[in-house]
């Protein structure tokens, strides 16, 4: 039997307020990803550096779903998410709740 993984749903945002749902199994790494690309995929050309949401999943078609779940909502409903679980959309990263 082989260790448990989680399976973690974010958002990101920028200073000007955009969204990004994404989903991974390992948060740390995927955050630096998205921080360090500089090219031309939708986080480096959005500058999205801010980790203002996160939920995590103990399997992988669940985290999954949630993922394409958030994704099809309006931004409205993407906010409204935010503001219940991070009202001042403080930035999560180095978090004690975060692996």
């Amino acid at each position: 039997m082989g260790a448990a993984r989680t399976y973690w749903v974010y958002m990101l945002t920028n200073r000007s307020g955009t969204l990004y749902v994404g989903v991974t199994n390992n948060l740390e790494r995927r955050l630096a990803e998205h921080v360090a690309s500089g090219d031309e995929r939708f986080t480096g050309r959005y500058a999205l550096d801010r980790l203002i949401y996160v939920e995590s999943y103990p399997e992988a078609r669940d985290g999954i779903a949630r993922e394409k779940q958030l994704k099809g909502w309006r931004r409205s409903k993407k906010v409204a998410l935010v503001n219940a679980a991070n009202p001042s959309w403080r930035d999560l990263r180095g978090r004690a709740e975060l692996p």
